[in-house]
């Protein structure tokens, strides 16, 4: 087998690729990335031995989620919406993610600690994002089976004001075409109805809804994994937007959602503030609903019919 692992980049810059093997592989052997120029002399001499010397570290640090509750409303049928709070080391994270923490925060102020409402609802404020989605699989692997029961749904909230914005909603239905390299992610049962809602709130703002694939890369992960029923909205990354999607949402077709993902552009003055109203109000308008009122076309299995699965903490 392999004694060690060199990640040689595409291209060179500031958002190179680091050394990983990922986080869910029990491998341990070192893991580094080289530059492009590195990778290119390296692949010119195949079979040639090589001398690496690495100067690494390991460091333990804390990070925290931040978790607050409605004091009414049914604690067996729990609305949980989240946003992640980090950014990664080379952007100030304004989109990715303090657009999704300020939409869910003032979701929050607004509903207050008292709302009359028939379902509470738990506002989650994730850490550790960026380094694997740990925060909220730590959560989720924290819960007993009862206490997974108990989350009827999951909003997930990760960048909702990208400069040149999309208008999409998490695929709840599997109406999309799978990408091959990811498979069939796991949705489950409830989720598409979650996507209903939010595809109506729209479209009712005048922008129709495209479908944005569960690929793993939020939060909404460990919670759909654990069988809970998980929705939300997204304004779109690194992927260009077409000339279709330009045509029905504006801004430029042909161009990055978002050109400062992950990047020191992503500043206050990035951000799409038409994008950010109207996803924000969608995050109300979701929420609201959910707190009033799970059944019907659009709703959600009762408790006693709900499935879960038990996850391990990272």
């Amino acid at each position: 087998g392999a004694v060690a692992m060199i990640v040689a980049n595409n291209e060179d810059g500031p958002n190179m690729a680091g050394g990983t093997l990922g986080d869910t592989t029990n491998v341990r052997i070192p893991a580094v990335s080289v530059t492009k120029a590195a990778g290119e002399q390296l692949r010119g001499r195949p079979g040639a031995q090589a001398v690496l010397r690495l100067n690494a570290g390991v460091r333990v640090e804390k990070t925290r989620n931040v978790i607050a509750q409605t004091k009414t409303g049914s604690t067996t049928d729990v609305v949980m919406v989240g946003a992640h709070l980090d950014s990664v080391p080379e952007g100030p994270g304004i989109n990715d993610n303090g657009s999704g923490v300020a939409a869910v925060l003032e979701t929050a102020l607004q509903l207050g600690s008292s709302p009359q409402v028939a379902n509470a609802v738990r506002f989650a404020f994730w850490g550790a994002e960026e380094n694997g989605l740990l925060g909220s699989n730590d959560y989720i692997g924290s819960l007993d089976l009862d206490a997974l029961k108990d989350i009827a749904l999951y909003l997930n909230f990760d960048m909702i004001g990208s400069p040149n914005p999309g208008y999409f909603t998490y695929d709840g239905n599997q109406s999309a075409r799978p990408d091959p390299r990811q498979g069939v992610p796991r949705v489950p049962e409830g989720s598409a109805g979650l996507e209903r809602t939010l595809v109506a709130y729209l479209d009712g703002a005048g922008k129709p809804a495209e479908d944005t694939s569960f690929d793993g890369r939020s939060d909404y992960d460990g919670f759909t994994r654990a069988g809970i029923p998980a929705g939300g909205l997204f304004s779109g990354g690194e992927e260009k937007k077409s000339a279709t999607q330009a045509e029905a949402w504006g801004g430029e077709a042909d161009a990055p959602f978002d050109p400062n993902y992950h990047k020191p552009g992503d500043t206050i003055d990035n951000i799409d503030e038409t994008a950010m109203q109207i996803h924000g109000s969608g995050i109300g308008f979701s929420v609201g609903l959910y707190a009033q009122d799970q059944r019907g076309r659009n709703g959600i299995p009762e408790r006693q019919d709900r499935t879960r699965h038990q996850l391990t903490a990272p």
